[in-house]
């Protein structure tokens, strides 16, 4: 009875993990880019860029992970 579920909660484990690693990713780009700025401001543009694609690539993993989900 309990290794039904012992079986879904394993197979959905990568999903959450995935969620984790990419906010703790997206945190670590936020806390980049804003040291960036402050050590250079007239570089805004230029980092806010490289940062918000950083963020995007971050974020797909996520989406990964969920299409790899199991049904």
């Amino acid at each position: 009875m309990i290794l039904p579920l012992l079986a879904e909660i394993g197979g959905s484990i990568h999903i959450g993990l995935a969620a984790l690693g990419a906010a703790i990713g997206v945190g670590l780009i936020g806390m980049g880019a804003s040291a960036a700025v402050g050590r250079n401001p007239g570089a805004a543009t230029p980092i806010l860029v490289q940062a918000i694609l950083a963020i995007a690539f971050a974020e797909a993993i996520v989406f990964y992970a969920l299409y790899l989900a199991p049904h």
